[in-house]
């Protein structure tokens, strides 16, 4: 059974700094293009960041590129998003995901396989 786990969300002040982890279980997580996506209230979700397999290459939303990067370690079978310089507007629930694809289709919403349960991010003013 697959299972995806975020952690380390919680409330920051804005210019503040946080950083996630998600970890994974029960796929060959090297295998894997990862991404982390989020959806603030009353919006739809929204991309944010994609890794490829082996951390080459990497994608971002341009909401959040250069503040936000993206990593993985493959011995861990964990994937991370350091959220640097945070606002107001960066609050959401914050959701890892991996998909057996490349990472522009992840950041397109496509070839997602699995999903993890969310980890929530405020940002106070």
């Amino acid at each position: 059974q697959v299972q995806l786990v975020e952690s380390g969300g919680g409330l920051v002040q804005a210019g503040g700094s946080l950083r996630l982890s998600c970890a994974a279980a029960g796929l060959t997580f090297s295998g894997y293009t990862m991404g982390w996506f989020r959806q603030a209230p009353g919006k739809e979700r929204e991309s944010v960041a994609a890794i490829s397999w082996s951390g080459a290459t990497t994608y971002y939303s341009d909401s959040v590129k250069g503040r936000f990067t993206i990593s993985r370690d493959n011995a861990k079978n964990a994937v991370y998003l350091q959220l640097n310089s945070l606002k107001p507007e960066d609050t959401a629930v914050y959701y890892c995901n991996a998909g057996a694809t490349t990472p522009a289709n992840i950041m397109r919403g496509m070839g997602t396989a699995y999903w993890g349960p969310g980890t929530q991010v405020t940002v106070s003013s």
